[in-house]
């Protein structure tokens, strides 16, 4: 069963997630502040923890960045905050995706079940995702249809099939393909995915697989 860990300091919140999550045959845990969060983490290994941002005690990044010092565990932030660096912080402190309060109930769940599968991906899978008309292998890094990328188009490709369903941050893609002194250059990844959309997607105007949340990133849609 899989093990959620709740942190809000809204006690309604609360009970509602914890009621809606074992109504799905989730294994629920609740922290009402940052600190008990952290503790429960540490005691309880959850395979994924939702997050409030603000939480009475510690604000919800510096609990991402506490959790991210020992564990890779999924985490889907809850946040009442609008501002698009609000969210920006936590995806780059290591938050997998966020939900804006008020939340779709069904909304939450689907992003729940992105996050958790992208953990268990297996090296099969790898060998066989489907964007559009093409089978991608990621293990011998080979396309059906004799596509061919560049060694960049493959490092922005690999991050994004790796976490399907996860809004991957614009810093987070930039930092990883062409280091951090590059972090600001976001016209390169407007470039490159330009180009992995040509390449792969059926209709690149109308992509239906590689997603661009304005200001934010990029997400992969399998």
């Amino acid at each position: 069963m899989t093990r959620i860990l709740v942190v809000d300091d809204e006690p309604q919140i609360l009970r509602a997630l914890r009621i809606n999550l074992a109504a799905r045959h989730y294994e629920v845990a609740v922290a009402p502040d940052g600190g008990t969060a952290l503790r429960l983490a540490a005691e309880s290994h959850p395979d994924l923890v939702l997050l409030d941002l603000g939480l009475p005690d510690l604000d919800g990044v510096d609990v991402i960045h506490g959790l991210r010092g020992w564990t890779g565990v999924p985490i889907l932030v809850l946040t009442g905050r609008f501002s698009s660096q609000d969210k920006i912080e936590a995806l780059d402190a290591g938050a997998d995706d966020y939900v804006t309060k008020p939340f779709d109930i069904e909304e939450l769940f689907a992003r729940i079940r992105a996050v958790t599968r992208r953990v268990g991906l297996h090296e099969e899978e790898l060998a066989r995702i489907q964007v559009g008309d093409h089978t991608i292998d990621l293990n011998t890094k080979s396309i059906s249809g004799e596509v061919r990328l560049t060694p960049t188009e493959w490092g922005l490709l690999e991050i994004l099939l790796r976490n399907p369903g996860k809004l991957v941050s614009q810093r987070h893609l930039l930092t990883e393909v062409w280091g951090r002194h590059h972090v600001k250059e976001t016209h390169y990844l407007r470039q490159y995915m330009a180009q992995l959309r040509r390449k792969l997607e059926r209709d690149p105007a109308r992509p239906a697989h590689f997603i661009t949340e304005a200001g934010m990133g990029y997400r992969f849609v399998p």
